[in-house]
């Protein structure tokens, strides 16, 4: 059965989904990767993995398949420059992270500053997802910053953040399930 779907209206459905964002980075050959990322997300807990879609022919793609080691930072609200750079194809390899806060995790992969976690990963599985790879990576090291809780968030091509409720899953539903 062939299903035909209005490319409009696929995309403006996508839109409509909230996410985090992340910029998920890679070195190879002493040579700095990165892309900003919002088709990310988690897999399991047990062992820890994460999942991250790099779009085909974007020349982070090949450094990320190649290298098998990457990093992913979940930005905070302050990171949104940050990501809208990483977002902008073109943009020097050399020199991208001249203005961008950022140290190296213990796998020597770039962490930004401006985020509320990082991530370190190891490439465990690669699946071809149509124009992108999906990419699953084994969780080798983890941290949090605890001096910021504002996500950095994007729905319908804007970026925001969140307006906390008095409500949540553990008040609506009378504690832990």
């Amino acid at each position: 059965m062939t299903v035909t779907v209005d490319p409009s209206a696929f995309r403006g459905a996508l839109g409509r989904f909230a996410s985090g964002v992340t910029v998920v980075t890679t070195t190879l050959d002493g040579v700095d990767h990165a892309m900003t990322a919002s088709a990310f997300s988690s897999v399991s807990l047990d062992p820890p993995l994460v999942l991250v879609c790099s779009h085909k022919n974007s020349r982070f793609h090949d450094a990320v398949l190649t290298s098998g080691i990457w990093g992913v930072s979940i930005l905070a609200e302050e990171g949104t420059e940050a990501s809208a750079w990483f977002a902008h194809r073109g943009r020097p390899l050399e020199t991208q992270f001249d203005h961008v806060p950022h140290r190296r995790g213990d796998s020597g992969v770039v962490l930004l500053e401006q985020s509320l976690a990082w991530l370190e990963c190891r490439t465990e599985t690669v699946t071809d997802g149509g124009d992108h790879t999906v990419i699953i990576g084994a969780v080798v090291g983890a941290g949090v910053r605890e001096d910021l809780d504002d996500p950095l968030l994007y729905y319908r091509s804007h970026y925001g953040t969140i307006v906390r409720l008095p409500e949540s899953e553990k008040t609506v539903y009378g504690g832990d399930a």
